[in-house]
């Protein structure tokens, strides 16, 4: 299975501050990632280089055989990169409808189809998105994204803050995007167990560094690493 995205050596950060140094991931086509760490540990630092949003110092990004390395945000975008930060970034002066065909760009993944996969955005597809509650932006974003028919999701805490229930709703939705559609993803998520079940592969960040590397499976069954790095115990707790 072959590599879609490559990250080999990155150092990052913000200003004069060095977040990551010399981190190297890969993702296969059509597996997941997940993206695991304590608070500050450097995750949503290594979203945003791959996105582009912040300062790279070295190292190297490739996308499908391509060195995207040294492109705007707006041409990784357009080269298969689809992003749902962890502030959303939804039009919330547009319709939930609007918020969606602004952006859309040929391809499986339609307005149709996310309103399918979120019959609540189908309920409201004529709310402005301030009239939306934290969940139903959140679901909102994860289609802004899907519509844009991206080769690689990147999800940065989408389950921040929601009700325990619209968690479990879009955890399922998040289960459908990587194991039934096969859609690349990689999703930072402080709910460790729950996405290592939707994950194909694991990745651990430790102050800017991998200290982790496996399949997912392999990490949900290891109490002593979880505990260790997360402070999550017990295996496969809910």
């Amino acid at each position: 299975m072959a590599d879609l995205l490559t990250v080999q050596h990155l150092s990052a950060g913000y200003g004069a501050a060095t977040v990551l140094g010399d981190v190297s991931i890969t993702v296969p086509e059509g597996q997941s990632l997940a993206l695991l760490g304590r608070n500050g540990m450097g995750k949503t630092t290594l979203i945003n280089a791959i996105v582009g949003v912040n300062r790279r110092r070295a190292g190297t990004i490739h996308l499908a055989g391509k060195d995207i390395t040294k492109l705007r945000p707006e041409q990784r975008a357009h080269a298969g990169i689809g992003w749902v930060p962890q502030e959303r970034n939804i039009f919330k002066s547009l319709t939930v409808e609007e918020n969606m065909t602004a952006i859309a760009r040929k391809g499986p993944w339609t307005t149709a189809r996310v309103y399918q996969m979120f019959p609540r955005l189908a309920e409201r597809r004529t709310n402005m998105g301030n009239q939306l509650s934290g969940g139903e932006q959140q679901m909102l974003a994860v289609g802004r994204a899907l519509v844009l028919n991206p080769t690689l999701m990147l999800l940065d805490e989408p389950t921040e803050g929601l009700a325990p229930i619209i968690v479990q709703e879009l955890l399922a939705a998040l289960a459908q995007i990587v194991r039934e559609e096969g859609l690349s993803t990689i999703i930072v998520e402080q709910h460790a167990q729950k996405v290592l079940q939707i994950a194909h592969q694991a990745v651990i960040l430790e102050r800017g560094a991998v200290v982790w590397s496996g399949p997912a499976a392999t990490l949900s069954a290891d109490a002593a690493t979880l505990e260790h790095y997360l402070g999550v115990t017990g295996a496969r707790a809910a």
